[in-house]
């Protein structure tokens, strides 16, 4: 399979780290959706947002390319994982009710991942993408750093797929007709210095400028931080807003 594949090498971070989703983006969508019999969550990593599919759907299938993201998903009951990726799904056509991605249909073909998925799904079924971008921390000083390190330090290091992200999503080609408006929906966090520096390692610009450079980013940034943040186990607030384009195919 030929893919963007950006997080293999960063799997086992990415499923210690990256974060969940609130409960209530869930409940929505499935007061939203006309049935429940099916789920795709395309391109689901660890199965992040696949576990949080699995109340409201008789079952979820999770999908991802890469065979390293998936050996350490998380198991479900309702969720069956499989090695495929967005733009060819291996779905019976007019099977699906909702489908979902979660930080990831930038890296994709969009136009053929579309047409999969006017494919898979029924009519009236739902589409939703989703983003964060960036958080704010009660901590004012350590967010400043945090800015300059996402800004700066790895500006130039961020996939050129990335920049609809930093748009929110707004100017991501979204081809359909019925959209629908979303609730704002935001995950509020409460990280350790230790979780913050496992999450930041498992960005994709990490992983450019560690290999352009031979230096780890991360390391460097702790060090402005520790001053600020002494110990590595003290939790902090952290609030990541959620961004969305859905509409009803």
């Amino acid at each position: 399979m030929t893919f963007a594949d950006h997080f293999s090498s960063l799997a086992k971070q990415y499923a210690e780290f990256r974060p969940t989703y609130p409960d209530a983006l869930f409940s929505w969508l499935s007061d939203i959706a006309p049935h429940h019999a099916l789920a795709w969550d395309c391109a689901c990593g660890n199965g992040q947002a696949s576990y949080g599919l699995a109340p409201f759907f008789d079952k979820v299938v999770a999908t991802d390319a890469s065979k390293d993201q998936l050996q350490l998903a998380r198991q479900h009951s309702k969720i069956e994982y499989r090695l495929a990726t967005a733009e060819h799904s291996g779905l019976p056509a007019n099977s699906v009710d909702l489908v979902s991605v979660a930080q990831a249909v930038h890296w994709f073909d969009l136009d053929a991942f579309y047409k999969e998925v006017r494919r898979v799904t029924k009519p009236g079924s739902i589409l939703v993408l989703w983003t964060y971008e960036f958080f704010s921390m009660e901590d004012k000083a350590i967010e400043n750093h945090l800015r300059d390190f996402y800004e700066n330090t790895l500006g130039p290091y961020w996939p050129a797929e990335r920049s609809c992200v930093k748009n929110h999503y707004t100017t991501l080609p979204f081809p359909f007709v019925n959209e629908i408006t979303p609730p704002h929906f935001q995950q509020t966090l409460s990280w350790s210095r230790h979780h913050l520096i496992g999450y930041l390692s498992s960005w994709s610009a990490v992983k450019k400028y560690k290999m352009t450079n031979g230096i780890d980013p991360v390391q460097e940034l702790e060090k402005k931080l520790i001053p600020l943040w002494e110990d590595p186990q003290v939790s902090k607030s952290i609030v990541m807003p959620i961004h969305m384009r859905v509409a009803r195919i």
